[in-house]
């Protein structure tokens, strides 16, 4: 199992000795009662994860997500099957919500698909509780959850896609200070860890990053981690890493 760094939250102060982590605020929607009620056992009290909605259909789950401030959506892969926006329509509802997708069975097309739409993890119906407790606490803290055979379908349709002659990636213009972002990113920082590295604020890297997605027609974290896979970007911007100030405007 992968997991991919997502955005880092907080000051560009040192690293601090751990925190009791915050609870994950969740949101259940399933079209199966049973299911719902064994995912709430689950997460129960000390999972560090706690259930604040719930939802049975589609509608009811636009509705929830407007009304119910949460960190993760763990979603019935069923419920959205023959609804290709119902993704993306949650997304725009709920910037913030990271969603996860529990799926009886997936294929490469759907997979792919499903990750392209903004979600940040497909799992199985039959996964073990304390796998699940994982998943869901790695998915609120920023990561991507995805497996090694979903790995090799994203980066092979995201192949097809780079190959082609005319595709604006081909040709990547990159400036040092955004080599040196990329860096961090392939070596699984995240934003306030690369800003304290690289002696800048948190929203610095961020606005760097929005140009780099730009630049290379990416748009978040793991497709520009596949990039780099794909490209060997990463060990380029491996080995120019090295201590350097960011001006505070990019």
């Amino acid at each position: 199992m992968t997991h991919i760094n997502g955005n880092g939250n907080g000051s560009t102060a040192p690293p601090q000795a751990a925190q009791p982590s915050p609870e994950v605020r969740v949101i259940l929607a399933d079209s199966q009662a049973i299911y719902r009620v064994g995912m709430r056992k689950v997460f129960g009290p000390d999972s560090g994860v706690s259930v604040v909605a719930e939802a049975d259909n589609l509608q009811g789950l636009q509705d929830t997500v407007q009304r119910v401030p949460a960190d993760v959506l763990l979603l019935e892969g069923a419920m959205i099957n023959g609804t290709a926006n119902a993704v993306p329509a949650v997304v725009r509802l709920a910037p913030d919500l990271k969603i996860i997708v529990q799926a009886a069975s997936t294929d490469e097309s759907h997979t792919v698909d499903l990750y392209r739409r903004g979600v940040r993890g497909i799992i199985p119906r039959s996964i073990s509780p304390d796998l699940l407790v994982k998943c869901v606490r790695k998915i609120a803290a920023g990561e991507t959850w995805i497996d090694n055979q979903s790995v090799t379908w994203v980066i092979e349709a995201y192949r097809s896609q780079a190959g082609s002659p005319n595709n604006p990636r081909n040709q990547p213009r990159l400036n040092q200070k955004e080599m040196l972002i990329i860096a961090g990113i392939t070596q699984g920082k995240r934003n306030k860890e690369i800003a304290y590295q690289l002696g800048t604020t948190e929203q610095v890297v961020k606005n760097y990053l929005r140009k780099i997605y730009d630049k290379l027609g990416v748009s978040d974290r793991l497709e520009l981690a596949l990039y780099c896979l794909h490209h060997q970007l990463h060990k380029t911007a491996e080995a120019d890493a090295r201590p350097l100030e960011v001006s505070a405007q990019p």
